[in-house]
């Protein structure tokens, strides 16, 4: 049960991520909420962030058993989850970046992107490095279409004509990697795991189809509204291959 005095502190947490972003190499956009998508779920994944026993994953009534003691980054996780899984993704190059590796958190690598996850921090308590870094107006292109996903790949469909900015969009692909993880059943997350996360990021071909996935019964992501898109606005549909079983 989450009392209101737990509910107000959940909601003053986000999830801290960093592109990295260097002048003459900048990653390609697909890339880029790929890697974003991928960084969350091995923070998830991550011992550091397993809860203790008796935790009730968000939006069940009660949890598998959990190790004997939760991770040290089980707490924040924790609070964060309480509410609507903000996440907030700013850019960093050169000695920017190398100062964020130092805190603690996981740095995933996909093709030409690479992103850090950290454990949610409070919004007004974000570390000096972090806090210093740029957050809006990251723009990134691919220089090519994207591949069509291989069959029985984890597919992050993004809506058509929905403009944002590139961090922007990785936060979505990652909340939608963030809902099919908590539809899955350990065993369907481990072997997700197994694969390294293999995902694939793709905006829908047509509104019907759109229309259709929204209604489809996936996991569907519809945005808080802090920042760049109104509130409620369907953003992203996950369908990962177990869950059409």
């Amino acid at each position: 049960m989450i009392d209101a005095q737990d509910a107000q502190k959940a909601a003053d947490y986000a999830l801290p991520l960093v592109v990295r972003l260097e002048r003459d190499a900048p990653p390609a956009l697909t890339d880029a909420l790929e890697t974003a998508a991928r960084a969350v779920l091995t923070l998830l994944a991550d011992e550091r962030s397993a809860p203790g026993r008796d935790f009730a994953e968000p939006g069940t009534a009660e949890g598998e058993p959990g190790t004997a003691g939760a991770g040290e980054w089980a707490e924040a996780v924790r609070r964060w989850e309480q509410r609507d899984i903000r996440k907030v993704v700013r850019r960093a190059r050169g000695a920017e970046w190398r100062r964020a590796q130092a805190l603690p958190g996981i740095t995933v690598t996909g093709g030409t992107a690479s992103v850090r996850v950290f454990p949610p921090v409070p919004v007004d308590g974000w570390p000096k490095d972090l806090s210093r870094l740029q957050v809006s107006g990251t723009v990134l292109d691919d220089a090519h279409p994207p591949a069509r996903p291989v069959a029985g790949t984890a597919v992050l469909w993004m809506a058509p004509g929905l403009e944002m900015s590139a961090g922007k969009a990785m936060a979505q692909a990652a909340h939608g990697a963030q809902l099919a993880w908590w539809r899955l059943p350990s065993e369907d997350r481990a072997a997700w795991a197994a694969t390294g996360f293999a995902l694939a990021v793709r905006r829908a071909p047509d509104r019907a189809e759109w229309e259709r996935l929204v209604r489809s019964g996936l996991p569907v992501v519809q945005d808080a509204g802090h920042t760049e898109i109104a509130p409620g606005t369907c953003t992203v549909v996950a369908d990962h291959p177990a869950l059409d079983r």
